[in-house]
């Protein structure tokens, strides 16, 4: 575990931009990385790099050349970080649509007259895309729910709806509302069982930050990330597709490459600063394994990270020190329940009596970043179901410290004391 080596969480925190102060308000705790996860230094300055480079790909010179290697080595980084055997990894301009060109080329490429599974706990991101496919082919969309107690999904319940006749599959690693896991590779195998020639996509975005991740053992054929919730940076995301699904008619520039992905000429600094991301996890996973291979040591920082997180979720939940956890507080509701087995950095609550809006902004005036999710287009499929019109998140990375998670604590205690004090609108209201 990251703190029970002396000194090493303060060298992970010196490797963040902005890990305790941001630089537009001053100091504060931030605890919103299931908005997107603190930026790597290195990440910065490859990106600055990668910007004022003048050259282009496929040229014959050393800067065109230098500009491929990092593509090449980047590609295969994201190839290593997945565990991905074999298909193809492309870069795409988010997370969402590399998720929506998956799901378009499964749907266009699969064998006629079946039906397309997801699941109500999923992200917009697939199931719009999924919604959009099965309206154009004329199939069914069945939808697993999942289960408001626990916050995910169950093995079981996707069961009901397996047959022979899925085409197309999607199953959301992890929830970004709830913070809950799902069992990937179940999952997966029990489509495989009953529809072998399904094409299983799985969305990734919000898990990559917090665990482990083996395409080659999940059976799946398409997984997409989004590198910004991943230490790197926005503008870009970045999937990878099987070799059966790469061979499907997809959108490509006429006499191309029948393989290729990507359309046009993709940022190079997309794939430098990956790298970065990758750099980064072997350089952690080297204080855990005495491994000299770099797909060993990446998984050995995923464990050291899955570990660190759950103590901080735990502190979280059930108390740190003389303070007591969000679930034993009163008027504190939490989303998904307070178990923290299959829970990913992610605690969702409400507090009875307090808009969220408010309890947001009395957190932020306290020095502490959360988001407010709302019953909208976003989050409407988790939070209309329990009647609830918003709560907010509170999500942590390995970065975070318990220290951090005590401030929280406090904070949180106060607003519980002081909630019947006013109206549910805090205000600028200071407490305690």
């Amino acid at each position: 575990m990251i703190t029970d080596k002396p000194g090493l969480l303060d060298e992970v925190r010196s490797r963040f931009a902005h890990v305790d102060a941001c630089p537009f308000e001053g100091p504060r705790v931030f605890f919103e990385n299931a908005g997107g996860a603190l930026r790597l230094k290195s990440v910065i300055e490859t990106s600055a790099a990668y910007a004022g480079y003048p050259d282009n790909q496929g040229r014959d010179n050393p800067a065109s050349k230098a500009l491929m290697a990092a593509i090449d080595k980047g590609r295969a980084d994201m190839r290593l970080f997945l565990n991905a055997s074999g298909g193809q990894i492309f870069v795409g301009e988010s997370g969402t649509e590399v998720l929506f060109r998956l799901v378009r080329t499964a749907a266009l490429g699969a064998a006629e007259g079946g039906v397309m599974l997801g699941s109500t706990l999923e992200h917009p991101a697939s199931r719009s895309a999924m919604a959009r496919w099965a309206d154009v082919t004329g199939w069914p969309h069945l939808l697993a729910v999942h289960d408001d107690a626990t916050g995910t999904v169950s093995l079981e319940e996707y069961q009901r709806h397996i047959t022979t006749d899925v085409r197309v599959a999607t199953i959301v690693q992890t929830s970004p509302v709830t913070g809950m896991s799902v069992d990937v590779p179940a999952i997966a195998a029990a489509i495989r069982e009953k529809a072998p020639e399904a094409f299983i996509i799985v969305d990734g975005i919000q898990h990559a930050s917090h665990g482990h991740i083996d395409c080659a053992a999940y059976g799946v054929d398409g997984y997409a990330v989004s590198p910004y919730k991943v230490f790197a940076r926005h503008g870009y995301g970045f999937g990878w597709a099987s070799d059966r699904l790469t061979a499907c008619k997809k959108e490509q520039v006429v006499g191309g490459p029948a393989h290729v992905w990507e359309l046009g000429t993709r940022d190079a600094g997309a794939y430098a600063t990956f790298s970065d991301v990758v750099d980064y996890l072997d350089w952690l996973g080297s204080h855990f394994t005495d491994a000299t291979d770099r797909r060993a040591r990446v998984e050995a920082a995923a464990a050291a990270i899955h570990d660190h997180e759950a103590r901080l979720m735990g502190a979280m939940l059930h108390g740190t020190g003389n303070l007591r956890g969000l679930a034993e507080m009163p008027g504190v509701t939490l989303i998904g329940g307070a178990s923290t087995e299959a829970r990913e950095g992610v605690v969702s609550l409400v507090l009875d009596g307090v808009e969220s809006g408010a309890l947001v902004n009395f957190l932020s005036a306290e020095g502490i970043r959360v988001h407010i999710r709302n019953d909208d287009h976003y989050c409407g499929n988790i939070l209309k179901p329990l009647g609830l019109r918003s709560c907010i998140r509170v999500s942590v990375c390995h970065y975070n410290s318990l220290e951090e998670v005590a401030r929280f604590l406090s904070a949180i205690e106060a607003a519980t004391e002081n909630r019947g004090a006013g109206a549910s609108q805090i205000g600028p209201l200071r407490w305690g």
